[in-house]
């Protein structure tokens, strides 16, 4: 089993949905959007965005469907080869990056996050693994993880 993106279903993989974590703004911390508590879309839409799609193809689905929902086009300038690339690129040429609220905690000092104003989009994580496996270790596990997300949509 692994921790993933929902991706298209692949024969014999079976996916659980653990959470849906919310995408926030990633911006250099003297970025004039910085000193605001939430990003507005139409102010994202003026500055350069730096992409992580070939690391992450689910989030940039996620995201052309956020970009196309709000009615804004983002200007990229570069595509990142991983995600803490991007957040470097975000420091050196001060862009932004959208990434899920996980990303937060491993900012640089000179970055900081910002929440997304308005409909935040979100990217599932999941639990992925072959539903041939008959396991009990992975039927515990399942039961386990089903009725911590459970909790946490209830908390």
């Amino acid at each position: 089993m692994a921790l993933l993106r929902r991706e298209t279903r692949t024969a014999g993989l079976e996916f659980r949905l653990l959470v849906k974590e919310p995408l926030i703004a990633i911006l250099p911390s003297r970025h004039r959007l910085a000193r605001h508590k939430a990003i507005r879309p139409e102010d994202i839409c003026r500055e350069d965005f730096i992409s992580t799609a070939r690391a992450a193809p689910v989030l940039k689905t996620v995201i052309e469907a956020y970009a196309a929902k709000v009615g804004i086009q983002l200007r990229q300038i570069y595509d990142a080869e991983t995600l803490s690339g991007g957040m470097s690129l975000v420091a050196s040429t001060r862009g932004f990056t959208l990434l899920p609220t996980y990303a937060q905690n491993g900012l640089i000092p000179s970055l900081v996050a910002r929440p997304l104003y308005g409909e935040v989009p979100t990217i599932d994580l999941v639990l992925g693994y072959n539903k041939s496996n008959t396991s009990s270790l992975l039927k515990q596990f399942l039961l386990r993880a089903d009725e911590l997300a459970s909790n946490r949509s209830k908390g």
